[in-house]
């Protein structure tokens, strides 16, 4: 694995930051072309597009497939909304609503499925990069009944090993149920490993074990082989083995106008993008060659190539950022550049909104 970074200088304002971040995104999409989609993917096309429709549901920030209820997928809202999880059905409407008894939350940001059949809630978002000393994650039991109800959940401390810092990506491994955490940071993103289980009494102190770019979700596929992580304008497989991980390659990510989420589907075939916003829309990807798990990848697929640990380099044209070389060749480079330019609003738009 690479060595550690240290943190960013200071605790910059929430704009700054936000800004600082937003212009980097808009100079690497001048810079050069994002990710080149792979070719089988794109031939295939997306399978599965839902548009979430409930008027509360504005801000989707984590997105996870239930293993009780095929078809369904929990999300929940950013901010500036009560302690809710919704359960939504392939045509975008919900089907459920789970409100979280006596628990106010600050600024969720990820959701994810343990092998135990319970959700996790993450609690973990700091627009300030290190305002808060502790953050949380809320657990409770998956409903074996879809319907509106209240449950009871369990609360577990966390810091981080190297101090506080920003995070919006939650990852439960669904074979071993150990919990990771990937930070948000243009330059000293970290993958963060928490104990082997959660204490629901002391506080969880999580290792980094990893150098990561700017992630804004991630998720294991449903054998646990694989790990995605995406940002707002790229997305990468590594495969997972010896609880670390070893990246693949760029995986097709269509454009959203802040995307923040991403699940495998239950046969881990596809993964699924959300993005923030009223009438959001979730886009499938199908997947092919060595981005499939193990358990339903071919034995005579093609290799995808050299490997790489997290932000290492990759031959020529690689990048730190997980998005690889080459790009979409019938995409005029302008057209991308009003792309992230669009998305720079948005970040910032979110920014200033105060938590």
């Amino acid at each position: 694995m690479r060595g550690r970074t240290a943190d960013g200088p200071g605790r910059p304002g929430r704009a700054l930051a936000a800004g600082g971040a937003a212009l980097l995104l808009l100079g690497a999409v001048v810079a050069g072309p994002v990710a080149a989609a792979p070719p089988a993917a794109a031939a295939e096309g997306p399978h599965g597009d839902f548009t979430i429709t409930d008027p509360r549901i504005t801000e989707s920030s984590g997105l996870v497939a239930s293993r009780r209820h095929p078809g369904v997928y929990w999300t929940h809202n950013d901010s500036d909304d009560g302690p809710y999880v919704y359960a939504v059905d392939g045509q975008g409407r919900t089907v459920a609503t789970v409100t979280l008894r006596g628990v106010k939350l600050r600024d969720a940001e990820a959701i994810s499925l343990g092998p135990d059949g319970r959700l996790y809630l993450a609690d973990i978002g700091d627009n300030l990069d290190g305002t808060w000393p502790e953050v949380w994650i809320y657990r409770f039991t998956e409903p074996d009944e879809l319907g509106d109800r209240t449950v009871d959940a369990t609360r577990f401390r966390v810091r981080y090993e190297d101090g506080p810092r920003n995070a919006e990506a939650l990852m439960v491994h669904p074979v071993t149920g150990r919990v990771y955490i990937a930070s948000k940071h243009e330059s000293t993103g970290g993958l963060y490993q928490g104990p082997e289980a959660l204490s629901p009494t002391g506080v969880n102190t999580f290792r980094r074990i990893a150098d990561v770019p700017w992630v804004t979700d991630g998720a294991f596929s449903p054998d646990g082989s694989r790990l995605i992580l995406r940002g707002y304008f790229w997305a990468a497989m590594y495969r997972w083995a010896n609880n670390e991980p070893t990246r693949i390659g760029p995986v097709d990510l269509p454009f959203q106008r802040q995307g923040e989420s991403v699940t495998f589907t239950a046969d881990g075939r596809s993964v699924l993008y959300g993005t923030e916003g009223a009438r959001s829309a979730v886009k499938e990807v199908r997947l092919s060659g060595d981005q499939l798990p193990d358990d339903v990848r071919p034995t005579a697929a093609p290799s995808s190539g050299p490997a790489t640990t997290p932000g290492a380099a990759a031959g020529p044209g690689a990048t730190t950022d997980g998005s690889g070389s080459g790009g979409p060749p019938s995409t005029s480079v302008a057209l991308w550049i009003a792309i992230a330019a669009a998305g720079a609003v948005f970040v910032l738009r979110k920014a200033r909104r105060p938590k």
